[in-house]
């Protein structure tokens, strides 16, 4: 058999393979691929208090560092979805991750806050391409096997972006205790060639051989830009004298669902999209599943460094044990569905969670409060699972791509509500009192989420994919 190390899966068409089996050299690319935007979102916890120091910047400036991000993910991730479901998974992730490594470095040679911000958003672009393509490639597999739920990549993906989403802090914290914050930045050069080297030599050119091209929707897209962008400015500083930005998001809103239902092929299908009621109620638990974590991640984070005045080494050490509890309940239950079941027990564990938050002031124990960390780590490893796999179920294999950019879209959603809130409760600095506070906006968030849990009757038998016309 002729040596065939350093080609392209596309061009090994003899490999021999089990028709039935998932090509597990995907997995690797997928995986570490989908990694970058969490790795990315949890570093920078540890790193805002450094960087204001630094910078001169306050911490209502410093948030633009997380909602910078979190904005070009929540346009991008649909909108590279898309592109994804038209031009296939392999291009949009390579040109992807090499924005990652280009972002990394500029933001490490970053001369400015402005800059810095810059980098940040152009690292939220290059990272919304990896998930929807892992997930198109998983959709493409699925169908290729005949196997109706790969349930161990999906728990694959899953479990590494919720991992990655808590270990972020920790390694963020040894990292800018090695190197200083330019660190965090840093390490995507690496990160991003790694993705590199494994796309070019695994993912295939063309999977299935059946991709049907289709148009890309430009003015649908942009509308759909305008209208996160206004309603996340308005999220950061929401005051009655910036009434003109929710002016603004309604009105590209309802440009936008005019435009959509009118044109052959809709970036968005909202028919399509309005009538499947279970997959809009996926896209709500996850926006509320990860407004409550994300708020914890950043408020617990900046209060650990200034409210508990821990160093940003420690704040991430601290946060640990969230990290290896939520990898640990992820392991033992991913792969079994379950996700009614997951989605409950998450909920009121994100309650209790909030509950015991209440009680933390800047004399708690160290240990108390990794305790508390544990407590939140068990949402981190069940609802985020859960939600992929009822997405997986409800979306139209064709739009793989970008119901999988739409699931992130609201997730980071999720996190710039997060952010807004804890600029609100932190105005001058991470106090016990602003803690407290985040900790009922969060109880709120979670007990809202268990009531959407256990009024989802199709939670209850998720029916398989079934195919619809675009």
């Amino acid at each position: 058999m002729p040596k065939i190390s350093g080609l392209a899966r596309s061009d090994r068409p003899s490999r021999p393979r089990p028709a039935d089996s998932f090509d597990r050299r995907l997995i690797a690319p997928m995986v570490l691929g989908s990694v970058l935007n969490p790795i990315n979102s949890a570093m920078i916890a540890v790193a805002l208090v450094p960087i204001g120091a630094a910078l001169g910047a306050p911490p209502a400036q410093t948030a633009w560092l997380v909602t910078g991000l979190y904005l070009a993910t929540a346009v991008g991730q649909p909108v590279i979805g898309r592109l994804v479901d038209t031009y296939g998974p392999r291009r949009l992730y390579l040109i992807g991750t090499a924005l990652v490594g280009i972002a990394g470095l500029l933001g490490a040679l970053a001369p400015s806050f402005g800059a810095l911000v810059a980098a940040r958003v152009l690292l939220g672009v290059g990272t919304s391409a990896a998930y929807p393509a892992s997930m198109s490639l998983t959709r493409s597999e699925a169908e290729r096997t005949g196997r109706d739920s790969p349930a161990g990549v999906l728990t694959a993906l899953a479990v590494s972006a919720q991992t990655v989403s808590v270990v972020g802090p920790t390694l963020g914290g040894l990292l800018i205790g090695v190197g200083g914050w330019r660190t965090i930045f840093l390490v995507n050069v690496p990160l991003s060639g790694a993705c590199l080297v494994l796309g070019v030599l695994r993912l295939p050119k063309s999977p299935g051989g059946r991709r049907e091209r289709r148009s890309v929707d430009p003015l649908g897209m942009a509308l759909f830009a305008g209208l996160l962008a206004a309603l996340m400015f308005f999220l950061m500083k929401p005051r009655a004298d910036h009434w003109w930005l929710l002016a603004l998001a309604v009105g590209a809103a309802t440009a936008f669902a005019l435009r959509e239902v009118r044109v052959t092929e809709p970036f968005i299908d909202l028919r399509v999209l309005g009538g499947n009621i279970p997959m809009l109620a996926t896209f709500l638990r996850q926006f509320l599943s990860f407004t409550t974590a994300y708020a914890f991640l950043y408020g617990f984070t900046q209060w650990l460094e200034e409210g508990r005045e821990l160093s940003a080494a420690t704040a991430g050490l601290v946060l640990l044990p969230l990290s290896l509890s939520a990898l640990a309940v992820s392991a033992v239950t991913g792969r079994h569905e379950a996700i009614r079941g997951k989605l409950v027990v998450g909920s009121l564990v994100q309650i209790a969670g909030c509950a015991a938050l209440l009680g933390a002031n800047s004399g708690s124990a160290i240990w108390l409060l990794g305790a508390v960390g544990i407590v939140m780590g068990i949402p981190q490893g069940l609802n985020g699972l859960a939600n992929q796999n009822a997405l997986y179920r409800q979306a139209d294999p064709a739009r793989m791509g970008s119901a999988a950019g739409l699931l992130r879209t609201f997730m980071y959603l999720g996190a710039m509500v997060a952010s807004a809130a804890d600029a609100a409760v932190f105005p001058h600095g991470a106090d016990t009192g602003g803690l407290h506070d985040l900790a009922l906006f969060m109880l709120a968030g979670a007990t809202l989420l268990l009531a959407v849990t256990l009024l989802d009757r199709s939670l209850r038998t998720p029916a398989p994919p079934t195919p619809r016309k675009a």
